[in-house]
């Protein structure tokens, strides 16, 4: 059973081709470039039923939304936890090819008080085209 079934979240036409779209890009688009791609397929769609059924598709685990302190938020169609990273001069955001860190959680169980059940890690720094 996949999470559209076990949360009884039904997956509409909209939502349908929004993820379809997002799961076509590496690029972690924001809302606006996803509803640029979408407006190919669906030309009446709002810009606002992409923003809504983004949050929905989030929420729910189908994507990830990504906040860099920006003005906009970027979204990610590979719902796995995966870490990323931020380019400080365009923006850009890439995926990064590790391993997760499992002994982060430790040590973050053994310097609080808390059970530890995820981590999230943002890296930044400069990409190859704005370090040149």
């Amino acid at each position: 059973m996949n999470k559209l079934d076990k949360n009884e979240f039904r997956l509409t036409n909209q939502r349908k081709v929004i993820l379809e779209e997002l799961k076509k890009v590496k690029s972690h688009p924001t809302a606006t470039e996803i509803y640029d791609m979408v407006r190919k397929k669906m030309p009446r769609i709002s810009l606002g039923t992409v923003y809504r059924n983004l949050e929905l598709l989030s929420n729910n685990s189908i994507i990830q939304k990504l906040d860099f302190g920006e003005a906009q938020k970027r979204f990610d169609g590979n719902p796995t936890t995966h870490y990323h990273i931020n380019c400080k001069g365009c923006g850009r955001v890439d995926d990064v090819d590790m391993p997760l860190n499992q002994e982060l959680d430790e040590l973050a169980e053994n310097a609080t008080s808390y059970k530890v059940s995820s981590h999230h890690v943002e890296f930044s720094g400069f990409c190859v085209s704005c370090q040149n």
